[in-house]
């Protein structure tokens, strides 16, 4: 899904796009679950937000765990203010192809959403996955609180160590809290839903990941 400069470096600042005030207009309904795409979401969940290759085959991942309210895709941990995707293509806004993950931890722990993320792809290689390279395919975890930071970066050590036993290199996944959460346009939101024969580069280790610890 990747067109123009596949940029492998982050932009320094003076070279990020200076983007917009405005933000993506959007059909505010998931295309599966028909709930809200923009908060406020209802009291008592919670957010979590991933990057982890392409972010349409990442969405479909999240979407499908029993417990999980939305999901929207959208584009954080970069520099340029409300980026369009050809301006993340460039590789000039810094940003990340991310999942907003909106979900009940009464049926679902971050723990088991860190299972899924750890699982779907491989984290060990930089600004790429696959044939997917930018440095909007970096692994990467954006944190709510300091509970979602503690528990993110102790399964990145946990991980690590099971991939590295399994001959893999080291991860380079950066875990850090998140950022703003820009919104992508709308033919992306739940694009495998829409395209059922869509592209997607999704592709994990075949590692699993203990989520008890």
């Amino acid at each position: 899904m990747n067109f123009g400069r596949k940029a492998a470096v982050m932009p320094s600042p003076e070279q990020a796009l200076p983007g917009r005030a405005e933000a993506m207009t959007l059909q505010n309904r998931h295309a599966v679950s028909g709930n809200p795409l923009l908060p406020p979401f209802p009291a008592g969940l919670q957010q979590a937000m991933f990057g982890l290759g392409c972010f349409w085959g990442a969405e479909r991942r999240f979407w499908q765990q029993q417990g999980v309210f939305t999901t929207a895709v959208g584009y954080s941990a970069g520099m340029t203010p409300n980026p369009s995707y050809e301006e993340v293509c460039t590789g000039l806004t810094g940003h990340n192809e991310v999942v907003l993950v909106v979900f009940d931890p009464e049926l679902i722990s971050y723990e088991q959403l860190l299972q899924v993320f750890w699982e779907a792809h491989n984290p060990t290689q930089g600004m790429r996955q696959g044939n997917d390279i930018g440095t909007q395919y970096r692994s990467g975890i954006y944190t709510s609180d300091a509970e979602q930071q503690d528990l993110a970066m102790a399964s990145r050590v946990r991980y690590g160590e099971q991939l590295q036993a399994g001959g893999f290199d080291p991860i380079t996944t950066e875990v850090q809290p998140a950022g703003e959460f820009y919104y992508a346009e709308d033919y992306h939101q739940q694009y495998l839903h829409k395209n059922p024969n869509g592209y997607c580069g999704l592709g994990g280790t075949g590692v699993r990941f203990d989520c008890s610890g």
